[in-house]
């Protein structure tokens, strides 16, 4: 009889590792994710302007999501593989076994390196997107809306709007980039957790110095001579009546190369050091004041009695440097007073009208617990004031009572945010000393030397009027200048201070 032979059963091969719950999820997960990246990437690259949101979802987010579903897959196929080892030991060795002479391990092999090869080249373009966006102004500025909103709307109005946030409070270097994002974690946990101050502290206690971030752009080695600075002034009476002032701004310089270090600009680190010890957190009072010329000499004032010799040995001395005059070169609220002046000098608001200039300001400084409250109370109050006590007025200029309304609600809306609690009154402006201490706070004929020495309260050490004209009567100077004359007789103008009258809102 013929040998029949018989087929062996073949055994039954196993599903792929990969079919179990936590792969198959990580699987779609991750899909899910790269079909959302490469619709925000697409959108990012068709918008006109980036959008912060579309920045953090794309770049950050939507990867991160990604990158754990691919993570998953690799788990649950560990995982799955224990699991059949445990059931059968013996058909399933300890480790994986790799056969390159097996041309489906080779296929696969060569999948997987081509896909880590895609996955890690993409990775690096988004990784560097990544840093770029968190570098961007849109990012600093309006990603958390709500606390950044009077940073970003004063820093649009301003003469840095064109220069990057990063570029004055980061500066280049990586040291200084970790430093900020480690610092930024925290800003996040605040925001996430309503953990954030109303209003935001300044100054900012761990700025970078400013000759590695202002000095960059701005040469002070090059800084001298004066400046003619025209101010003009609008009073608070019917006819708003103008007055102007010329003058030269002693700028100076610091630099013994360029001439004899003097002006203004004297204060910089380049001929002089100047240290001073503040004893509040905005560094607006300042009782003692120490200034070594390029020779090393040493010279110290200071307030009688403010300090005891122990006081200011502990106090912590900071060497002054650009900000400490230049606080607010970037993000600036400015006083209602000086944005009507210049609104009305701009014809954004008509002069003609009868008390605007007063009236503007009062509306301005009223207390509203929101923007959208300040907008519709501005609007009530200037308009009804023409109503009530102006109804020819009201009647006759109707347009331009408007145009002056409509020019309010953006002053406020640009300046003053309640939410943030924020305002010109919040952060001083130490450029000048007219709504602010200013140059005062150390030039204020208090500050004495052991030898009797004074810091002088002059208004000729830093500027020299050329001329004032008032109601179409000019009083003209020379190249020495006039005496400064003051629309009301102070009396001796060394006794006081422009702030304390002066305070930004209505006129004393």
């Amino acid at each position: 009889m013929a040998n029949e032979s018989v087929d062996e059963p073949t055994p039954s091969k196993s599903p792929g590792l990969i079919r179990n719950l936590v792969s198959l999820a990580g699987a779609v997960i991750a899909v899910i994710a790269a079909a959302n990246v490469a619709f925000l990437v697409f959108i990012d690259f068709l918008s006109n302007r980036p959008n912060p949101y579309i920045g953090i979802f794309g770049y950050m987010i939507m990867p991160g999501i990604m990158v754990f579903g691919l993570l998953l897959i690799p788990l649950g196929m560990l995982i799955e593989r224990r699991r059949r080892r445990t059931r059968a030991p013996s058909e399933i060795p300890r480790f994986p076994r790799m056969d390159l002479n097996d041309p489906k391990q080779r296929r696969t092999l060569a999948a997987v390196s081509a896909f880590i090869i895609v996955f890690v080249a993409l990775s690096a373009a988004g990784s560097y997107r990544a840093y770029e966006f968190t570098d961007s102004v849109q990012f600093c500025g309006q990603l958390c809306h709500t606390v950044m909103k009077p940073e970003y709307t004063a820093y649009l109005q301003s003469p840095h709007a064109r220069v990057a946030c990063v570029d004055c409070h980061v500066g280049a270097g990586a040291g200084w980039y970790v430093k900020s994002k480690l610092s930024g974690a925290y800003q996040v946990y605040s925001v996430a957790f309503h953990k954030y101050p109303t209003p935001i502290p300044t100054p900012v206690a761990n700025l970078r110095p400013a000759p590695e971030t202002c000095e960059q752009c701005h040469w002070p080695n090059k800084f001298h001579g004066d400046q003619l600075r025209v101010f003009t002034h609008f009073g608070t009476d019917e006819k708003n009546t103008p007055r102007q002032i010329r003058m030269l701004v002693k700028t100076g310089g610091g630099d013994p190369a360029t001439g004899l270090p003097s002006g203004i600009h004297w204060h910089m680190n380049i001929g002089n050091e100047i240290t001073y010890v503040a004893t509040d957190n905005q560094r607006q009072v300042i009782p003692w004041v120490q200034a070594k010329d390029r020779q090393g000499h040493v010279t110290v004032y200071s307030v009688k009695d403010a300090l005891t010799p122990d006081q200011i040995q502990k106090a912590s001395k900071r060497r002054m440097d650009c900000v400490d005059c230049h606080n607010r070169p970037t993000h600036i609220y400015r006083p209602p007073d000086s944005s009507v002046d210049d609104a009305i000098l701009a014809t954004k608001i008509d002069p003609s009208l009868p008390f605007v200039k007063q009236q503007s300001v009062t509306v301005l400084v009223a207390d509203y617990k929101t923007t959208e409250e300040a907008v519709k109370g501005i609007d009530r109050d200037l308009t009804g004031f023409y109503q009530s006590k102006y109804p020819d007025v009201y009647a006759s200029k109707q347009p331009q009572i408007k145009a002056a309304v409509a020019e309010v609600q953006r002053i406020y809306q640009n300046s003053i945010f309640p939410e943030m609690k924020v305002d010109w009154r919040v952060h001083p402006n130490n450029i000048g000393h007219f709504y602010s201490s200013g140059c005062f706070r150390c030039h204020d004929g208090n500050h004495v030397t052991a030898d009797g020495k004074v810091l002088k309260k002059d208004c000729d050490t830093c500027h020299t009027i050329q001329s004032q004209v008032e109601s179409g009567k000019p009083l003209m100077g020379t190249a020495q200048g006039v005496a400064f004359q003051h629309p009301v007789d102070l009396g001796d103008m060394t006794a006081v201070n422009c702030a304390d009258c002066h305070t930004g809102g209505v006129g004393p």
